[in-house]
């Protein structure tokens, strides 16, 4: 049986809502900075805690990435995505 998790985060009235803050660019070099992390840990650069900290960073990119929403963005009112009629 698969299980699925979901964080649900936010405290306004509203809820918590998840819309997508990220670009095809920003996404596109995350998804890069991921690649280079897994390529230098599979031909053996990285080790130890290091390729251990740089396989969660891989990890976090690829998932934000992924889903087009960075929950680091938000605090900061950040939005790498085009606005509609630009």
């Amino acid at each position: 049986m698969d299980y699925v998790l979901i964080i649900v985060m936010g405290r306004s009235n509203k809820g918590f809502n998840m819309k997508s803050n990220m670009g095809n660019l920003d996404r596109g070099i995350r998804i890069s900075i991921a690649l280079l992390i897994a390529v230098l840990y599979f031909a053996g650069m990285l080790s130890g805690v290091g390729a251990v900290v740089l396989g969660v960073v891989a990890v976090v990119l690829l998932l934000t990435s992924a889903i087009g929403f960075c929950p680091a963005y938000l605090p900061l009112g950040l939005s790498t995505k085009e606005k509609k009629g630009q």
